[in-house]
């Protein structure tokens, strides 16, 4: 599904990715842990062309994306409908205050919509399509009776699940999580992460910067461990988590243990 090869990303004379390459087939999640400034965020970013890598590809479902090396690739145009391949759901909702939950999980699909040759003629029973498929993944979100709520209405927890319902409704080929409860309390986080296992039961492709070592143990197929702006070492989840191989995994996952 997803290949990413010799990603590096410069900020000035700061190298914050040095060559991040990996794999990830159809329906496993990923969990990407390290700690801060590790370059986790910045390599989600470039997987959603919110940042522009200075050296590698990204593939997905054997199409390249991108390519450094290759400029045909980089054009805005271009880049706005290969994002249309991720879903990202960030550290703070970035829902619109102003729209209710159901108007933020419609809304990127109606402006998509605009663009079709039958919009005029047909405008009244897409919208109504739209809304119908919105509806059933606030549902899904087990917000059925908050679509009509605003954000400031809703808890963080909720505003969250929203938020991922407005990622799912342009049926991404991954979604993508950057740090997705490190805004919530305790009792939110686990009203999150229990969405995000459900999606994963369902075999959603996923990359998940996570914090949360028991749920990328748990949940996660692959877990990376980046740390200096490289990977020191991946594989299966449990492995990594309860039997890294590497020093600073160690040491990181010690770390955590005892802040835990």
């Amino acid at each position: 599904m997803l290949q990413v090869e010799n990603i590096q990303k410069k900020f000035g004379k700061t190298s914050v990715l040095k060559g991040i390459s990996f794999s990830l087939e159809e329906g496993q999640a990923l969990a990407i842990i390290g700690s801060s400034g590790s370059g986790k965020t910045t390599l989600l970013r470039c997987l959603n062309f919110l940042e522009t890598p200075d050296v590698g590809t990204i593939r997905v479902r054997d199409e390249v994306l991108f390519d450094a090396a290759d400029p045909s690739t980089q054009r805005e145009a271009e880049v706005r409908k290969k994002r249309l391949h991720f879903g990202l759901v960030f550290q703070s909702f970035n829902l619109f205050p102003q729209y209710t939950a159901l108007k933020n999980v419609m809304l990127a699909k109606e402006l998509l919509a605009q663009e079709r040759s039958d919009y005029k003629a047909n405008r009244k029973e897409i919208l109504a399509e739209i809304r119908k498929e919105a509806l059933a993944l606030l549902d899904q979100m087990g917000l059925a009776d908050r679509a009509e709520h605003y954000p400031h209405q809703l808890s963080g927890g909720q505003q969250q699940r929203v938020a991922i319902a407005r990622a799912l409704a342009l049926h991404p080929d991954i979604l993508c999580f950057d740090e997705p409860t490190s805004a919530l309390d305790p009792e939110l986080t686990g009203e999150v992460l229990k969405v995000i296992r459900s999606l994963a039961d369902k075999k959603t492709t996923m990359v998940i910067v996570t914090h949360e070592m028991a749920f990328a143990r748990d949940v996660a197929d692959q877990v990376i461990f980046m740390d200096g702006g490289v990977i020191v070492e991946q594989g299966p989840a449990r492995q990594v988590i309860e039997q890294p191989t590497q020093e600073r995994t160690r040491q990181f996952l010690a770390r955590y243990a005892q802040k835990a």
